[in-house]
């Protein structure tokens, strides 16, 4: 019974992002270039890392001589990733249904699964190089899409093109600032918990020595 409910969970997601795949919510997202990107693509990697958590205990025995450091898991991830980054398949994805099925569960499958099999797994270095590469794609997609005077996708504009540009350069910024604020004032924030949390016993043996 134990077994049975995290792969009923992890079904139930599977069949979420099935539901959205073939639902009319696709069509409203795709219609501009920056949901289709910045929505619809973290949404279908959402429901993956969301089954793969649920499906990890099941599989425990099996990833752990496979997925060691979770670095294979991240590699796929990565690969997975940067294909529907390519224009031309992003493209492609809207105007043939076989590679639009492809993008959705490559997204759920081979980016969101593995994600969630091997982010923990990683050595905090490890991590911080993952992070970096991820803020440097976002910042040069960004810039790309700004200067390029030629549209990489025909199904949207140009002017798809430049906000997309925009909100990869906006995204960069603030996971720059999310993942840059803890390293630089983690320990300040630390000290200052402990200082709050440690204050109510000293004010008590204050009171009781009085």
């Amino acid at each position: 019974m134990a077994t049975r409910r995290p792969l009923r969970h992890g079904g139930y997601w599977l069949a979420f992002a099935a539901a959205i795949a073939i639902s009319p919510l696709t069509f409203l997202l795709e219609s501009t270039m920056v949901s289709h990107v910045l929505i619809e693509i973290p949404l279908f990697i959402a429901l993956g890392v969301m089954a793969g958590r649920c499906l990890q205990p099941l599989l425990q025995r099996l990833l752990t001589p496979v997925n060691g450091g979770g670095i294979p898991g991240i590699l796929v991830a990565s690969f997975g990733l940067a294909f529907w980054m390519i224009p031309r398949w992003l493209d492609a994805s809207l105007s043939d249904p076989m590679i639009a099925a492809a993008k959705y569960a490559s997204l759920v499958g081979l980016v969101g699964i593995p994600l969630a099999w091997s982010w923990s797994r990683l050595h905090p270095v490890a991590r911080g190089v993952v992070k970096i590469e991820f803020l440097s794609m976002l910042l040069r997609l960004g810039w790309l899409y700004l200067i390029s005077p030629d549209r990489f996708c025909n199904n949207y504009l140009l002017s798809d093109q430049v906000w997309l540009g925009r909100g990869f350069l906006l995204l960069g910024l603030v996971l720059s600032i999310a993942w840059l604020v803890p390293v630089f004032f983690g320990s300040r924030i630390g000290s200052a918990n402990d200082t709050h949390r440690t204050s109510p016993t000293s004010d008590s043996r204050q009171v009781q020595l009085r």
